[in-house]
């Protein structure tokens, strides 16, 4: 059977044509344009995806982030840290309230406020005011022989520090999350993580001391670093950041075309 609509739309042309001492071209069928539904922008809907998994994930009661999902995990004191930072971000959205962030900012400053130190292998969260790099979900404790971090440490502390930033009401949960934050900082103990001075320790095992490397290139050490000088109890000396800086000359590349550290 001859459809309709494509002999009108090309022999019946042609036909015309022909009658009028020409050839018309056939005209070529075009496909309806799809019709699109507005998609959220590709950063925006990242954002959301990421607050929402951090939301969904962390204990409500401890504010533990697990280190993975979905498979069962332990928790990283550096993933709590991220996700301190978006409990914020999801206020500022609408995806929660003020209120919702405040509680659960509070649970999490409060667990590791009265988390247990001290130099025992098992039974604490941490020591000298660092904590371990992974924690039991459970009991909130060390996990296995994980080490005692200082990078993650300085993670957790500044997602610790943007919570006491932007917390900023009178409200007296935010006074108190201020108050946590800054008893959290106060009690690291830099100066303790520098067996080989200046420079701090990668970490340290309650089992064996401190692990033989050291925070003495150009990386994510420098937010631990500043913190590491800027703290208001045991900061390290001034002198330590040109000692750091001074063994940059290795890390300098110009392989794309422009000088960067690498």
């Amino acid at each position: 059977m001859i459809d309709r609509r494509h002999f009108l739309g090309s022999g019946g042309l042609a036909l015309v044509g022909l009658a009028s001492g020409g050839i018309a071209a056939p005209r070529r069928r075009t496909r309806p344009k799809a019709v699109i539904a507005p998609q959220e922008p590709l950063i925006g809907d990242l954002q959301r995806r990421t607050f929402q998994y951090f939301w969904d994930t962390t204990d409500a009661a401890t504010g533990l982030a697990p280190d993975r999902w979905p498979t069962p995990s332990f928790a990283s004191i550096a993933a709590t840290g991220f996700a301190l930072t978006a409990y914020p971000i999801g206020v500022v959205n609408g995806w929660i309230t003020r209120d919702q962030a405040r509680a659960r900012t509070l649970a999490t400053l409060r667990f590791f406020a009265n988390a247990p130190q001290g130099p025992a292998p098992s039974g604490t969260a941490g020591h000298k005011g660092f904590f371990y790099h992974f924690l039991d979900m459970q009991s909130g404790t060390r996990f296995r022989q994980t080490e005692l971090s200082t990078i993650d440490t300085a993670l957790l502390l500044g997602g610790v520090l943007f919570a006491q930033s932007w917390f900023d009401s009178d409200h007296p949960g935010e006074a108190q999350i201020r108050a946590l934050a800054e008893q959290i900082y106060a009690a690291v103990d830099w100066t303790w993580f520098t067996p080989r001075a200046p420079f701090v320790s990668m970490g340290w095992h309650p089992e064996r001391g401190y692990i033989p490397s050291d925070w003495d290139i150009y990386n994510e050490s420098l937010m631990m670093y500043l913190l590491a000088l800027g703290s208001p109890t045991h900061p390290l000396p001034a002198d330590t950041w040109n000692a750091w800086t001074d063994r940059f000359a290795p890390s300098w590349s110009d392989r794309w075309g422009e000088p960067h550290l690498a």
